[in-house]
């Protein structure tokens, strides 16, 4: 989603320093252009560097803005389906989680590494699920907070207990590890 020109925080809004991973509070009143708004989230550039706002802040950009950032971020919800679970579900959950400075989901940019799902529970019939996933690069502090989405979207899914989301670095990611689609949204051939 592409939002042009700068928009006037309503109120002080809590936000993550990109890369830093640092949190930090804009104040109302703070200048921001959108240069991102995808998964939920919303990343903002202002004259001190690019911050992320959670989607739960999204008021911060006036009423007639967040319904919009609402309708087209593309966050996915624990939807109640009649569907069978499976791997497939989580795989899209987690299609709904990007970096904040770059437009491909974790997955499309190759970022998960492994993805298990175990047994139902006997009371509930419900699935703990495990990831590992990797970054574009070992020192970004964004880190915890693109892991965090990832477990919170699979954690949305009905049938889902838990999820637990480990970084590794093993093998390091490049860039060869994006899919065709991954490569067809940032332009690269």
């Amino acid at each position: 989603m592409s939002i042009s020109g700068e928009i006037e925080l309503v109120r002080d809004t809590n936000a993550t320093i990109i890369p830093s991973g640092e949190e930090h509070t804009l104040p109302a009143g703070t200048r921001v252009a959108i240069s991102q708004a995808l998964g939920g989230s919303v990343t903002v550039r202002t004259n001190r560097g690019l911050f992320r706002i959670s989607g739960k802040d999204l008021d911060t950009f006036g009423e007639d803005l967040e319904k919009t950032l609402n309708e087209s971020s593309g966050k996915p919800g624990g939807a109640q389906t009649d569907a069978p679970f499976s791997e497939d579900q989580v795989w899209t959950a987690m299609k709904g989680c990007f970096d904040p400075e770059i437009p491909v989901n974790v997955v499309d940019l190759g970022l998960i590494y492994h993805l298990q799902i175990g047994q139902p529970g006997p009371d509930d019939g419900r699935h703990k699920v495990e990831v590992k996933m990797t970054l574009t690069a070992q020192g970004c502090g964004m880190g915890p907070v693109i892991a965090e989405d990832v477990k919170q979207n699979i954690e949305a899914l009905e049938k889902v207990s838990e999820a637990q989301v480990d970084i590794v670095w093993d093998p390091p990611w490049t860039p060869h590890m994006i899919s065709d689609a991954g490569r067809k949204k940032l332009g690269i051939e």
